[in-house]
């Protein structure tokens, strides 16, 4: 019996480590190696703060209406893909209204 009771404890010891560093990464604050990836590829929180005020409003949009969850850590595909989002917005008010879109794109 204490050899299952060691097994049992020494697994939930390695559960509650694994469920840290899994936290640690999902939250973004391990400032590792996954983190200078996402930068490299163009994702991250450092691209966040590139973004102009129509990509933080698509964000916002994502987040708030649309219940997408937390829009400041996102990876390069979603920020390639709100790039696009908003490039397509620029291009319809443009044919809309025969002017620039106000915000200008960074």
């Amino acid at each position: 019996m204490d050899f299952v009771n060691k097994l049992a404890g020494q697994s939930n010891t390695q559960g509650s480590t694994n469920q840290a560093t899994t936290d640690q990464a999902t939250t973004g604050q391990s400032g590792g190696f996954m983190d200078k990836l996402h930068g490299m590829a163009g994702g991250g929180p450092n691209s966040e703060k590139n973004e102009d005020a129509l990509d933080k409003g698509v964000d916002f949009v994502q987040e708030r209406v649309l219940g997408q969850g937390a829009q400041n850590n996102e990876n390069a595909v979603e920020q390639q893909k709100d790039e696009f989002i908003s490039d397509q917005i620029r291009n319809q008010y443009k044919n809309a209204t025969g002017k620039e879109f106000p915000v200008a794109d960074k």
